[in-house]
């Protein structure tokens, strides 16, 4: 009897082998979810506004509104301090509340207090706005995990002037209730941006693009970003998990991730939750953990840059945060975060470059029209040989190469000195209307000189409107013996759709051969400022339109030059070399 007794208590050797591979399998699934794949300890984190190279991230926000030059604006700083004698909304008197701050168009969410009718906050919300006077508006609202949230009161506070208020409390509009807010009202320097500090708000990118984008739009099948949380069209889904956000309990939906927003979507128990965090305003991403076999991704925001959405969590610091868990691998979303916070920032930096390059080719330019070009000597150039460059290298390929029937001096005095018409015929050879040429003037900044070109060119593609505006920036430098002449150009398209994403770079060089030709070598391709959705389209459309257009370009230059040689052979109506003497450089 006690041997069966034994025999039925023990467990077999099998099942000892059984259970202990089942315990060494959890263990090994553990550890690979939180430590695995070569990721960063528990306590490391990525410092999203130290990333790229120690670049001031707060300079860089002002690049996205593409005009730091503007007048003057006002940075509305707002401490939320506490709460008195609110409403108890719930069934044990007490309320679960949290506070929306509404300023113009920008709403920013306050973390929620549990079970309290006297919350302590202390969190501050930074707004940017043109003129003064606004209103801020406070509402106070009663958290509830499944119903929509109750109304506790509001009060509406007018910013007049510049200033402070010190902390004082206002009295809500409800039966009873009264809120602590300390306003603080900065005025920026004229030459300053409002992004220039870290205040640019929640829907600067939405401002920003909505201002460049050109009257005609690219129509393609809405995403969830579109349908959901309203964003551009322009701004795809990179990246997208199943994961739940922490409130009172889990709610489980679905985080969409994009170049510039991290997105988070639920609806459960018909109770729609929307997070909308744009990258400039994380401050950290790091690990964490939900509980002891659920790891968890906090996103911790700047001070002052508020909740999106949905109430964030608050934190002894002042600054809310949002903690997401349930992730099917928490370790690869935490690479895919830190890697697109990094990927913005970098972004951020190109568009400053391309933005200040774009500012320099249009002030060489428009800088000099009042001087004419008789007026410049070889001895008013200046002598340092450090220059910019005025095409991106990079982003040519070569198109075109083949002899010439002229010398690359004759290239230039016939076909694009200032009393050339060559520029004329050939736009009327492609229909483009609207020409306004500007003059050839000295480029400090590339060497060579500089002009600007405007004028309407027709469009073949479907995606575009009949005709667009264009801006072309030319630049020539001829070397010394004037044997090699170099001749770029870039090309702005303003009413096509994301005009303002890329611009059409040139280059042609022209080196002579013989006392009648030259060798000719034409490199063309689109540079993207920043991206878009149509990135391969456009490159490969451009480089397509703009090898008909050398075509034309060609054939109405050998007309031209045609018809200013003499029966001998000599070139009529040449310039004097000393007007094509500016061109001239030794760097070549």
């Amino acid at each position: 009897m006690i041997e069966e007794a034994l025999h039925f208590l023990l467990p077999t050797w099998w099942e000892v082998e059984i259970t202990v591979a089942a315990a060494v399998f959890v263990i090994i699934t553990y550890w690979f979810f939180t430590y695995g794949n070569g990721d960063v300890d528990e306590n490391q984190a990525i410092r999203v506004g130290l990333i790229g190279d120690g670049i001031d991230d707060k300079v860089k926000m002002a690049q996205l509104k593409g005009d730091p030059q503007t007048n003057s604006a006002y940075v509305i700083k707002l401490e939320l301090l506490a709460a008195k004698n609110l409403i108890g909304a719930n069934l044990n008197g007490m309320s679960d509340p949290y506070a929306i701050i509404t300023c113009g168009e920008e709403k920013r969410f306050s973390s929620m207090v549990p079970g309290s009718r006297n919350p302590m906050w202390g969190e501050e919300f930074n707004f940017a706005v043109d003129d003064l006077p606004v209103k801020i508006n406070v509402t106070i609202y009663d958290w509830d995990i499944i119903w929509k949230s109750t109304v506790l009161g509001s009060v509406t506070v007018p910013v007049e002037t510049e200033g402070q208020t010190g902390a004082v409390w206002y009295s809500l509009d409800s039966t009873s209730g009264q809120v602590c807010l300390h306003i603080k009202t900065i005025k920026l320097p004229v030459n300053s941006s409002r992004v220039l500090n870290g205040y640019s708000g929640a829907n600067t990118r939405r401002r920003i693009s909505s201002d460049k984008q050109g009257p005609t739009v690219v129509h393609q099948k809405p995403g969830p970003l579109q349908t959901i949380f309203k964003l551009l069209p322009d701004e795809v889904v990179e990246h997208s998990y199943s994961c739940a956000l922490e409130r009172s309990f889990l709610y489980h939906g679905r985080m969409y991730v994009s170049a510039w927003h991290i997105c988070f979507h639920s609806n459960v128990f018909s109770k729609q939750m929307k997070v909308m965090i744009p990258f400039q305003d994380i401050d950290e991403i790091k690990r964490s953990q939900h509980a002891f076999i659920n790891p968890a991704i906090t996103i911790i925001l700047r001070m002052g840059a508020g909740g999106h959405g949905v109430p964030p969590l608050g934190s002894p610091d002042g600054r809310v945060r949002y903690k997401f868990a349930s992730f099917w691998n928490r370790n690869h979303a935490l690479r895919t975060l830190q890697r697109f916070a990094k990927n913005f920032h970098t972004m951020l930096e190109a568009e400053k470059k391309e933005i200040a390059e774009s500012a320099l080719r249009a002030h060489s330019s428009s800088s000099l029209k009042d001087r004419s070009q008789g007026k410049i000597s070889v001895d008013s150039l200046p002598t340092t040989t450090k220059f910019q460059p005025f095409v991106k290298e990079e982003a040519l390929v070569s198109i075109y190469n083949d002899t010439f029937p002229c010398t690359a001096e004759q290239f230039f005095n016939i076909l694009l000195h200032d009393g050339s018409n060559y520029t004329n015929e050939y736009r009327l050879a492609r229909k483009d209307s609207n020409l306004v040429m500007g003059q050839w003037q000295a480029a400090n900044e590339y060497n060579g000189q500089v002009r600007e070109i405007k004028f309407r060119s027709l469009c073949t593609s479907p995606m575009c409107p009949p005709d667009t505006a264009m801006t072309e920036y030319q630049h020539a430098l001829l070397s010394p013996d004037k044997k090699v002449l170099v001749f770029e150009t870039v090309q702005h398209a303003h009413d096509v759709p994301f005009g303002s994403y890329f611009e059409i770079h040139c280059k042609w060089r022209l080196e002579t051969s013989s006392e009648s030709s030259c060798t000719m070598e034409i490199k063309a391709g689109a540079h993207f400022k920043k991206w878009c959705v149509m990135q391969s389209k456009i490159r490969s459309g451009a480089i397509n339109e703009y090898k008909k257009e050398v075509e034309t370009m060609l054939e109405v230059a050998r007309s031209y030059i045609k018809s200013k040689t003499s029966g001998g052979g000599e070139i009529e109506n040449a310039p004097s070399s000393s007007s094509s003497s500016v061109l001239q450089d030794n760097t070549l």
